[in-house]
């Protein structure tokens, strides 16, 4: 005996059925991300707003009216948009400084790292107080603009775009740069003398005139 085949399901669904196929199908999360955030939403809102704005027919009589309207709403959209975002990235470099020294963030001014490391010698402790007086040094030749220290600038690549600055410097320079990489990478003791080294580099280099105009690149 021929066993029958199941019933197939049916292709169309009844009106229940199809309310909860559709119900499921919406549930996805796919679904939630394809939805357009309230930042979509209110950027397509202010388009549609100049769209119409710009596009609207104008009587001759009050047109100087409307444009100054217009520009004003636009200046506002300006300064809200830059106190939102601030301002461009730019324009943050405008002293010609830059906050990364040898791939570490640190946003004190050299003289401020001269006090700072002063205080750590002061309480004999030599490796804080040569690894401060060397950033100090080395911020300072970026503040007057001498040399430029990208991320990823070695303390010997500083050294040598600083001796191409400072020629008379280029020995004290590269022995200030040693006890740096001694203290903080070498994990040797710093020693007095080692500090006082890097102060002899930094107070030469503040002392000259650059033999550049412009940044000599580390």
């Amino acid at each position: 005996m021929t066993a029958t085949p199941a019933a197939a399901p049916p292709l169309i669904p009844d009106g229940e059925e199809g309310r909860e196929w559709a119900r499921r199908e919406l549930a996805d999360p796919a679904y939630d991300a394809a939805e357009p955030t309230f930042l979509d939403r209110a950027a397509s809102a202010v388009g549609e707003f100049f769209a119409d704005l710009f596009s609207a027919d104008v009587p001759p009589a009050i047109g100087s009216t409307f444009a100054l309207v217009a520009a004003v709403v636009v200046a506002a959209v300006i300064l809200a948009a830059f106190l939102i975002w601030g301002v461009p990235r730019g324009t943050h470099r405008a002293r010609g400084t830059t906050q990364t020294l040898f791939d570490e963030d640190d946003e004190r001014t050299a003289d401020e790292l001269r006090r700072d490391a002063a205080v750590h010698a002061d309480r004999g402790e030599w490796a804080a107080a040569i690894v401060l007086r060397f950033r100090a040094l080395a911020r300072g030749t970026v503040e007057r603009g001498v040399v430029h220290t990208p991320p990823g600038t070695t303390v010997h690549g500083f050294a040598r775009a600083a001796a191409r600055a400072f020629p008379g410097c280029a020995g004290v320079l590269e022995d200030a740069a040693a006890a740096f990489d001694d203290v903080r990478y070498l994990r040797r003791p710093g020693t007095e003398a080692l500090y006082r080294a890097v102060v002899t580099a930094d107070e030469a280099v503040v002392s000259q005139r650059a033999a550049t105009a412009s940044a000599v690149p580390a």
